[in-house]
């Protein structure tokens, strides 16, 4: 199973850093956020990885090469060359799939590249299983953090998010920015068009089509320059 990792963002709160350096080519405890997830990546047996770019995207390629010293194969999918910008996230993987799949029912993996969770496992058992179903997607919550204390989907007992409501235990989670996904969630985006994939995640919830789970290890969203002073802090 390959992986995407989101990388095209303009990173606006994490100004003036972003302003010559894409957000997750910002250093935490001595290497880019980046590398952080292609080391645990390959760590885990994904060999195939697709980085979409925009902002400053030429210093994603320059800093990552080929991905041959994490023993992985990297290919880039550049919307700013291509498009003139970011395609947000369902747009980005839209136009990523002819890189990641070969079919709509095919999986992949999706970490957004400006987060930090080191002692997550992408895990091949657990993806296996979920290709071997049918859900559009598996994603990964974690508690609501301060600066999004209303989360973003419930939880039902049986695993599977809700779009509309809280969980049986009265809480919203917030998404961890991983996921299991499978390709038709994305497939009915036209190549090159900006698309959000709340509105994706939420119509699959509806249908009682995407489950989650909450990781409880390490995470931060690294959103503004006083996050990331705050994790490369002693």
């Amino acid at each position: 199973m390959k992986a995407i990792i989101l990388a095209a963002g303009r990173g606006e709160r994490m100004r003036p850093l972003t302003d010559a350096t894409p957000k997750p080519l910002l250093p935490v405890h001595g290497k880019p956020l980046i590398e952080w997830h292609l080391a645990a990546l390959a760590r885990d047996g994904v060999r195939e990885v697709v980085i979409n770019t925009a902002w400053l995207e030429e210093q994603i390629p320059a800093a990552l090469g080929d991905g041959s010293r994490w023993g992985l194969r990297i290919r880039y999918s550049m919307e700013g060359r291509d498009h003139g910008g970011a395609l947000e996230t369902a747009g980005g993987i839209a136009k990523a799939l002819p890189l990641l799949v070969d079919r709509p029912d095919e999986c992949f993996w999706v970490v957004s590249g400006d987060i930090h969770a080191p002692g997550f496992r992408f895990d091949a058992e657990q993806g296996a299983r979920f290709a071997a179903g049918s859900l559009l997607a598996h994603l990964w919550l974690v508690p609501n953090p301060a600066f999004h204390a209303k989360g973003d989907f419930g939880l039902d007992a049986e695993g599977f998010g809700l779009a509309d409501a809280a969980g049986p235990d009265g809480l919203r989670w917030t998404y961890a920015n991983l996921a299991l996904c499978r390709a038709s969630l994305c497939a009915g985006i036209a190549p090159g068009t900006k698309a959000a994939l709340g509105p994706l995640l939420f119509a699959g919830m509806r249908e009682r089509r995407i489950s989650a789970e909450v990781w409880r290890g390490a995470w931060e969203n690294v959103g503004t320059p006083a996050q990331l002073d705050a994790l490369n802090g002693p």
